[in-house]
C-alpha cells in the first residue's frame, strides 16, 4: 500500500473465502500478492482444501462466522488492511427466502462496512454483479455496453434488488471517516457471468444433459448473446484492485467497474457448449425447439408451484420468469475502464480459460458416475 507499508507484510481478509469466487481470490492472492503476511478466510462453511495452504510461507487463518453477525465479522476485520468482500447469496431460482438474500447480501455488506470504519480498515473491494444493472425484466437489450451507457434497471427479483442496494452502501461509504481519522476507500467489481471451475449451474447443466441421455435442449435463440467472463480473470483483477485502491484512491474510490475478458460473446446455451460439448454432449435444434409464448407459460408455471408448494417443499427449477427474462436478453460490456484506471488486462487467454474449464467439468461428470 503506502510507502510506510511497503517494509511491512500485510494483512488481507476474504469474506466468502470458501466460495466459488472466494477460493480463486484466495489463491490469486497467495500467488500474486507478494507483500502479503496474513490471508484471513471467513466464511460459513470452512473447506478442507484450506488445510493445504497452511504449509506455505504466508499465514493463512481460517474464521468460520456469518456475514450477518456483526460481532463476527468485526472480529475478522480487525487489523487487517484490506478486504476482499465476495460473501454474498446468488439466488436466482427461490432456494431462499428474500429475507435471507436481503440479510445476507445487503446486511451483511453493511456490516463489513461498519466493522472497516470501527476498525480502522480503510481499503474494501466490493464483487457486485452485473445484475446490479441488468438485463431488466422488460428485455431491454444492453449492448456492448460500459459503466456510463444508460440503461434502465428494472428489478424485481429478490437476487439483483440485493445487488444492487449493496452496491450503493459500498460507494457511499467511499470517504467515511475510519477509526484513526483516515478516510475509508471503496470500489465495486461488476462481473459478467462468471464460470470456470467449481461453478456449480455448469455442473448441474452437465448433470442434467447426462440424465437425458447427452442430450440438452435448444430454448434461447442463437442471436441473444451474454457476457462471460472466466473466475481466474475475476479474482486476478479483484486482487489487482486492491493493491491499486490506496495508491490510486482519488481515482478509484467510488468507483464501478465491469470485470470481463476475452471470452466470446454468445447465447447461454452456446457458451456452455463450448465446455460440454467436448464433454460428449450435444444441444439439439438450431432454433430454440418451444414457442416463447409456452416457456413464458411454463417459467409462471414454476413460479406459482414454488409459491404453493414452499410450507411443504422445496421446489426451485431452473426455469422461472427471472431466469427465462434474463436469458432471453442480450447483455454484453465492451469497456475499458478498469485497464484505464489500475491496468487490468486478463491474466488467462480464452483458450485457456476453456481448456481449464473443460478439464474441470470433465473431472466434475467422472465424479458423479
Amino acid at each position: 500500500m503506502a510507502d510506510s507499508a511497503q517494509a511491512q507484510k500485510l494483512v488481507y481478509l476474504v469474506t466468502g473465502g470458501c466460495g466459488f469466487l472466494g477460493e480463486h481470490v484466495v489463491r490469486m492472492l497467495l500467488q500474486r500478492e507478494p507483500r502479503l503476511g496474513e490471508l484471513r478466510v471467513f466464511d460459513r462453511h470452512l473447506g478442507p482444501w484450506l488445510e493445504e495452504l497452511k504449509t506455505g510461507p504466508v499465514r493463512v487463518t481460517a474464521i468460520q462466522g456469518d456475514v450477518t453477525e456483526a460481532h463476527e465479522v468485526a472480529a475478522a476485520v480487525a487489523g487487517a488492511h484490506v478486504v476482499i468482500h465476495t460473501a454474498g447469496l446468488v439466488d436466482v431460482f427461490g432456494r431462499a427466502s428474500p429475507e435471507t438474500i436481503h440479510e445476507v447480501n445487503v446486511q451483511g455488506t453493511r456490516n463489513v462496512i461498519e466493522a472497516c470504519v470501527q476498525t480502522g480498515t480503510r481499503f474494501l473491494v466490493y464483487t457486485s454483479s452485473m445484475e446490479v444493472v441488468g438485463p431488466n425484466t422488460k428485455g431491454h437489450p444492453f449492448y456492448r455496453g460500459n459503466e456510463d451507457t444508460l440503461y434502465e434497471a428494472a428489478h424485481r427479483h429478490p437476487y439483483p434488488c440485493s445487488k444492487a442496494l449493496a452496491e450503493r452502501l459500498v460507494l457511499e461509504a467511499n470517504g467515511r471517516e475510519v477509526h484513526g481519522g483516515l478516510p475509508l476507500v471503496t470500489c465495486a467489481l461488476r462481473p459478467t457471468g462468471i464460470y470456470g471451475e467449481g461453478h456449480q449451474i455448469m455442473r448441474d447443466f452437465y448433470r442434467q444433459g447426462l440424465r437425458l441421455g447427452g442430450w440438452l435442449f435448444r430454448a434461447i435463440p442463437a442471436s441473444v448473446e451474454h457476457g462471460r467472463v472466466y473466475v481466474g480473470n475475476v479474482a486476478w483483477m479483484h486482487v489487482l484492485a486492491a493493491r491499486e485502491l490506496e495508491r490510486r484512491a482519488a481515482l478509484m474510490g467510488g468507483q464501478v467497474y465491469f470485470c470481463y475478458d476475452g471470452s466470446p460473446y454468445k447465447s447461454y446455451e452456446d457458451f456452455n457448449m463450448e465446455f460440454l460439448g467436448p464433454c460428449g454432449l450435444q444441444l439439439v435444434g438450431a432454433r430454440p425447439l418451444l414457442p416463447y409464448w409456452l416457456l413464458v407459460f411454463l417459467a409462471a408455471l414454476n413460479a406459482l408451484l414454488q409459491w404453493l408448494l414452499r410450507p411443504l417443499v422445496l421446489y426451485a427449477p431452473l426455469l422461472n420468469p427471472y431466469t427465462l427474462a434474463v436469458a432471453n436478453t442480450t447483455f454484453t460490456v465492451s469497456t475499458d475502464k478498469a485497464q484505464r484506471h489500475f491496468g487490468y488486462e486478463p491474466l488467462f487467454s480464452w483458450e485457456d480459460s476453456r481448456t481449464r474449464t473443460i478439464l474441470w467439468v470433465q473431472a466434475a461428470g467422472s465424479s458423479a458416475q
